[in-house]
């Protein structure tokens, strides 16, 4: 099997990255770095480790990537010639115990295309949606609960480890552009292969809270989108008709709240100008109509609630402001 760590400028957090896949109870692994032309010390850390440990493998491609393109480059490499693809991100770790467990199951069920389990995230357990002891999920039900229950399990790309012959499959892994991309590429696998869900925690992800790309998500809010999104280009393979479209309508319906508080709040061009590319990229055209009446609706629920409107108002003044120390 095969560990990947894609990394550009983690010169500052590589180290610990590095120390938790070596210090993995299951040893027989090939470790990949792919570093995207970082401009710090990340190549000469990285190898210094290689020359330490033989499963180490250094890798400093010269064309630059975008963050997407670098785990796509990264699972590619790994899944060459191996069973498995256990990525950890240069800000992230894993605990001892990760891979063992996640190999063992993935073994145990030759159906399973991925494996996940909890995640420390910063402080607190996340993605922990999957009652126990589900540990084996049909590829079919999981999309359902995702979609139906809002169940919350896979948990991105170091919370999860992906059967190679997918990936190889399924090029490229991850879709470009799109800020739910793991998602997605998860709902496509889903569709053929089945889930699988360790109840333990075993990989810790960054908080991030102020970094520059937290900001902007945040600002931009691009997830309202990519819910509607990934319901319309996949949530018939997992619905019936009648569930896709209640589904829809209830999503769309939040998200023209959304949008109409773009308007009510002023929250800028930028804004309005993203959400507005990516409806109209999936062929649903926002509806001045149907935005009308949102905004009509969020302007009269202000009216009729002015405690909830000043605090609205009042929250971003004694917010902590990010300090753009990020990626």
């Amino acid at each position: 099997m095969a560990v990947v760590t894609p990394v550009y400028n983690g010169e500052d957090v590589l180290s610990t990255c590095i120390e938790s896949v070596l210090a993995q109870t299951f040893g027989d692994f090939e470790y990949h770095i792919v570093n995207n032309c970082s401009t710090d010390g990340t190549r000469e850390l990285a190898e210094a480790y290689a020359r330490k440990d033989a499963r180490i493998r250094v890798h400093n491609p010269t064309e630059f990537v975008d963050v997407t393109g670098s785990h796509n480059r990264a699972l590619s490499i790994g899944a060459e010639g191996t069973d498995y693809v256990k990525c950890v991100d240069a800000d992230d770790w894993l605990f001892p115990d990760c891979i063992a467990r996640m190999v063992e199951r993935m073994e145990a069920h030759p159906t399973m295309g991925m494996v996940c389990a909890y995640v420390l995230y910063g402080n607190r357990v996340a993605w922990d949606g999957l009652p126990y002891p589900s540990d084996f999920v049909s590829g079919r039900e999981i999309g359902r609960k995702y979609f139906l229950d809002d169940i919350k399990a896979f948990g991105g790309p170091t919370a999860s480890m992906l059967r190679s012959s997918v990936i190889r499959s399924q090029q490229p892994f991850y879709p470009e552009g799109r800020y739910n991309g793991d998602t997605e590429s998860y709902l496509k696998l889903l569709q053929k292969h089945d889930f699988g869900f360790i109840h333990q925690v075993l990989t810790y992800k960054a908080g991030g809270e102020n970094s520059r790309t937290t900001h902007r998500i945040r600002h931009l809010n691009p997830y309202a989108a990519s819910n509607v999104e990934e319901l319309v280009r996949y949530g018939r393979a997992y619905m019936s008709d009648e569930e896709y479209a209640g589904r829809l309508a209830r999503e769309l319906d939040g998200y023209y709240r959304f949008l109409a508080e773009i308007h009510v709040r002023r929250l800028g061009r930028d804004v309005w100008d993203y959400h507005q590319t990516q409806m109209q990229s999936l062929g649903m055209p926002i509806s001045k109509a149907r935005l009308a009446r949102a905004v009509t609706a969020a302007i009269v629920d202000r009216l009729l609630n002015p405690k909830r409107t000043i605090e609205g108002i009042l929250r971003p003044l004694f917010s902590s402001p990010s300090d753009g120390n990020g990626h």
